[in-house]
């Protein structure tokens, strides 16, 4: 059974980066079955898809984050991360890793509460 486990730092500053990395377990990352995705979810808001990486290391974004965000991983680890720049007090938010088939998330993270404040 695959599991996703974020960490990263729970507090960032205005204009600073938001880095997270999602451990993945239970299955290999570079496998065609699963795409790898970050979600995250603003505190009284809905779940917001930011992006994916796929089997092969392709990469997609949502375009309301494209250029602000990048995906990344390291295949040795068996992990992906995330990139936001920029950030401001609306990127708080709890944010995600999932694993997706098609358009449904069969395996999520617990989630990690990121703080965007002076």
């Amino acid at each position: 059974q695959v599991q996703l486990q974020e960490s990263g730092p729970g507090l960032v500053k205005p204009s600073q980066t938001l880095s997270l990395t999602c451990t993945v377990s239970g299955g290999s990352i570079t496998t065609n079955y699963y795409a790898w995705s970050w979600i995250r979810q603003p505190p009284g808001k809905g779940l917001e898809w930011m992006g994916v990486i796929a089997y092969d290391g392709s990469t997609y974004y949502s375009p309301s984050l494209k250029s602000r965000t990048s995906i990344s991983r390291d295949t040795s680890e068996n992990q992906f991360s995330l990139q936001l720049s920029s950030v401001t007090p609306e990127d708080t938010a709890v944010y995600y890793c999932a694993a997706a088939r098609g358009s449904l998330y069969d395996y999520w993270g617990q989630g990690t509460q990121v703080t965007v404040s002076s």
